[in-house]
């Protein structure tokens, strides 16, 4: 009989290391700078910059510079083509595993609908594009499974490609309106998320004692030039926002 002889899938070698391990954890639960992730994982500075830029180099991880702190960076897991390469890693071993397991019952993941819906609060400075969209994109995702709000650390109001956005994936938000921080103080909250560099570094009036995770998203309302470059702009973030909400709505536990 021929030997069969074959590499470890990519995903298995990068995170057979128990810090690279560490980091995605870490990173899993929402973007951070490298001080962050060397408290998260209890290594110096050298270690973890080595582990991200290997992360990095097969696109696992990705780094954008802070829109508050142009001196810091933050880094995110890129949650889809983590999907893809674990379901690549069980495909190799068998290809049933990459396509569910045939008659075998599986279990729902558990539903706290009848119980109490989660509540979300997504902060930006202006309330006025990525936090109303990712209120949006939540309410609609979750079917109504988990309550979502949003508001600003200095609101103005909702952006009118905001609204066109949402339009092209079959959502309507012209009854938004941007509110402050103020009137959502009183609200009860299970899970902050901060999608805004400013909001997250400079607000001091963020919800206290909240389980809380940043998604460092660029501004689609600070693009200039063509009209086409600035819808390109939210077309992007809508398309960032759907899938970190994707993946929100199943680390909330909710089946919709």
């Amino acid at each position: 009989m021929k030997t069969v002889q074959a590499s470890p899938p990519l995903l298995l070698k990068l995170l057979a290391h128990e810090q690279r391990w560490n980091l995605v954890r870490a990173l899993s639960g929402g973007d951070l700078r490298v001080q962050e992730l060397m408290e998260r994982v209890g290594e110096p500075a050298n270690l973890v910059s080595y582990h991200l830029r290997r992360l990095r180099e097969e696109s696992v991880v990705r780094e954008r510079r802070s829109s508050s702190d142009r001196r810091d960076v933050y880094y995110s897991l890129d949650l889809d083509r983590v999907a893809y390469l674990y379901r690549a890693a069980g495909e190799s071993l068998h290809p049933g595993l990459s396509h569910g397991t045939g008659d075998l019952p599986v279990a729902a993941p558990p539903t706290r609908a009848l119980v109490s819906r989660p509540r979300v609060l997504f902060v930006c400075t202006h309330n006025s594009a990525r936090s109303q969209m990712a209120e949006a994109l939540l309410r609609h995702h979750s079917a109504g499974l988990v309550e979502a709000a949003s508001a600003g650390a200095d609101p103005t109001e909702l952006h009118p490609l905001a609204v066109w956005a949402m339009a092209q994936q079959g959502i309507d938000i012209r009854a938004q309106r941007a509110k402050p921080l103020a009137a959502v103080a009183d609200l009860p909250c299970d899970r902050l998320v901060t999608c805004c560099d400013v909001a997250r570094e400079t607000c001091a009036a963020l919800p206290a004692g909240v389980e809380a995770q940043h998604w460092s998203l660029p501004d689609p309302a600070a693009v200039e030039g063509s009209d086409e470059a600035r819808r390109r702009a939210f077309e992007d973030i809508a398309r960032e926002l759907r899938t970190r909400i994707r993946f929100l709505i199943a680390s909330l536990g909710v089946s919709p």
